[in-house]
């Protein structure tokens, strides 16, 4: 019988120790700067690579964040994620498209930042990357 009771105790620690653990994962929620995604582009390729496009505005150029909410972001094994940011009181591109250009031109000046994770996985963080 006291064996039965401290495996029922056993088995609520456990779960409850699995719903805080799972509940207290950090999310991009969690990062200083408000950062809002104002476009996104995905490709249909499933079976190829997978093409993530995002337009992320941010209350001020605070780099380590913009590091942090780009690794947080979702990425695939070959694929491409690319996320392009701009302050938050200055023009955005309301969408995003693949290809040389992900965006029309006249927004350029005002990306702060842009992280990329290519296809093998490598880190690309630039600060002010049309400039």
């Amino acid at each position: 019988m006291k064996l039965k009771h401290i495996l029922i105790a056993l088995s609520v620690a456990l779960v409850g120790w699995f719903i805080y653990d799972t509940l207290s994962i950090p999310s991009v929620d969690d990062l200083d700067g408000n950062f809002k995604e104002v476009a996104m582009y995905r490709n249909e390729n499933n079976t190829g690579p997978v093409v993530r496009i995002y337009a992320v505005t941010v209350e001020d150029t605070l780099w380590q964040q913009m590091q942090t909410y780009g690794d947080m972001m979702p990425h695939t094994k070959y694929g491409n994620t690319k996320i392009y940011y701009f302050l938050n009181n200055k023009p955005v591109p309301s969408e995003v498209h693949p290809g040389g250009s992900n965006f029309e031109e006249r927004f350029q000046e005002f990306a702060v930042a842009r992280y990329e994770k290519d296809a093998m996985s490598q880190v690309s963080f630039v600060q002010y990357p049309f400039r």
